[in-house]
């Protein structure tokens, strides 16, 4: 059984909308399948996690000192979709865990 004693809080600005999304570990494998379940952003997540499409790229607004190390070809993906910036991040790439709480997002 997976715990749910706490509570992770993602708030999120997508399409003109702001979203308080609450979740906790294991509920999701990661970032973009809570953003996808939750609020279903228009062309979001074409490649279902595998960091190759960049459909699922996020500006980290707060709380991204968890967030600065890049997994598997991220940065390579990023950089061909010609995005810039050290905020910048696939969210198929950010698992969910307690390092996520109160972090604040906005979908490209």
């Amino acid at each position: 059984m997976v715990s749910r004693e706490r509570n992770i809080i993602v708030n999120v600005l997508c399409e003109g909308e702001l979203y308080t999304l609450k979740t906790y570990s294991g509920e999701y494998r990661n970032l973009m399948m809570l953003l996808f379940d939750r609020i279903n952003p228009e062309d979001f997540g074409e490649c279902l996690g595998m960091g190759k499409c960049a459909t699922c790229v996020v500006r980290i607004m707060e709380n991204q000192s968890n967030l600065t190390s890049f997994d598997r070809n991220e940065e390579t993906t990023i950089a061909k979709a010609g995005i810039a910036g050290n905020d910048i991040r696939l969210s198929c790439q950010i698992l969910i865990d307690e390092h996520l709480n109160g972090i604040e997002i906005e979908c490209l």
